[in-house]
């Protein structure tokens, strides 16, 4: 009987499947990761032991540091933009098109409305090094509370999150609990940190 004549070829890997998959997950965290934006107030977070995950979207932002400043954010670029529209029509101000636009990528303001048109036409660099006021919420001129109300109207699915220093005077953060009792809402969240040091 003959022998069978076997030729020994080496084992060949494809690499092309493995390339493809590759860059199919490096535009995939591309297209879906959301980048932090820079805030314009720093807080140092008070400490707790609960651990409750932050709702990812639909989410009305109220800052507040040791300083007593207050700074007002909302996530979602429409909703800033169409939040922007309304307070403009309340307080008789007109924003350009370039202006409506920066809005809709700022995360946070602390500034007087009056102010924000100035704000807004500052260059990212600048915008950044300035040091904003706060948004005032005396018995005065209450634009907080008209901040709120009109997040509310552009997204009535938003719910709102305390950002607070660990600093802050308690007068101020019962203000801001006050004046969210006052236009309904009786559920937020407190942002803080674990005890062990962990966000």
């Amino acid at each position: 009987m003959p022998a069978l004549n076997t030729s020994k070829k080496t084992p060949r890997l494809d690499m092309n499947p493995m390339t493809d998959l590759a860059f199919l997950l490096v535009t995939f965290f591309m297209l879906t990761t959301t980048f932090k934006t820079e805030e314009p107030l720093q807080v140092q977070l008070p400490f707790s032991q609960v651990q409750v995950k932050l709702p990812e979207t639909d989410i009305m932002t109220i800052s507040f540091g040791p300083d007593e400043r207050v700074f007002f954010g909302v996530d979602g670029k429409f909703t800033r933009e169409k939040m922007l529209d309304l307070m403009g029509k309340h307080y008789g101000l007109s924003f350009s098109p370039a202006q409506v636009q920066t809005f809709g990528l700022i995360s946070s303001i602390g500034v007087p409305v009056v102010q924000l048109p100035e704000l807004l036409d500052l260059p990212p660099s600048e915008r950044r090094e300035l040091e904003q006021p706060g948004i005032p919420m005396d018995s005065l001129t209450n634009e907080l509370n008209d901040w709120i109300v009109f997040a509310r109207i552009a997204n009535p699915k938003i719910r709102v999150v305390l950002n607070g220093d660990q600093q802050t005077a308690y007068p101020l953060v019962r203000n801001i609990m006050n004046l969210l009792v006052e236009n309904n809402i009786t559920r937020f969240n407190l942002i803080t940190e674990l005890e062990g040091g962990e966000l």
